[in-house]
């Protein structure tokens, strides 16, 4: 019983201490850690338009990374099950007499044809954008020293 009340005392003690040299954490960021986090200005994305003279194509930082979008998407979106604009130009090489980045082998579908005969889009390829994005002309938002290693 004796041993009982001395760890519940030193405990108490420890506890009333512990609070009392509480001191207010500070983030990596030099915040308060309960202080909102501010949000950056919002930047626009490219308004190129595709096709516009010749954009380059924006290089890739890793090996597998999917190309990055150099043109505005604002006015091809919303990607719904019934419509996907970004097929009107990049389902093939060339699209009214201009070159575009042509659609990748693993974005057809190998069993099911459109109903003129010409290769499917593989609907787990459907929504363009979840992989391929848009860029912006905005800064980073913390330090970076990333590399890419493409080859």
């Amino acid at each position: 019983m004796k041993h009982t009340v001395t760890i519940l005392l030193a405990s108490l003690l420890a506890a009333v201490f512990g609070c009392a040299s509480y001191a207010p954490l500070t983030s990596m960021r030099g915040t308060d850690v309960s202080d909102q986090d501010k949000a950056p200005a919002q930047k626009p994305y490219s308004e190129r338009s595709p096709g516009a003279g010749s954009p380059e194509l924006i290089a890739r930082t890793f090996v597998q990374q999917p190309p990055l979008i150099p043109h505005g998407v604002e006015k091809y979106m919303p990607i719904t099950l019934q419509e996907n604009a970004c097929l009107d130009c990049h389902v093939s090489d060339e699209f009214k007499g201009k070159k575009m980045p042509m659609m990748g082998d693993s974005h057809f579908s190998k069993t099911r044809k459109e109903k003129d005969g010409s290769r499917a889009v593989e609907m787990v390829r459907w929504q363009c954008d979840s992989c391929h994005v848009a860029q912006s002309d905005a800064p980073p938002l913390v330090e970076n020293t990333f590399v890419g290693n493409v080859r």
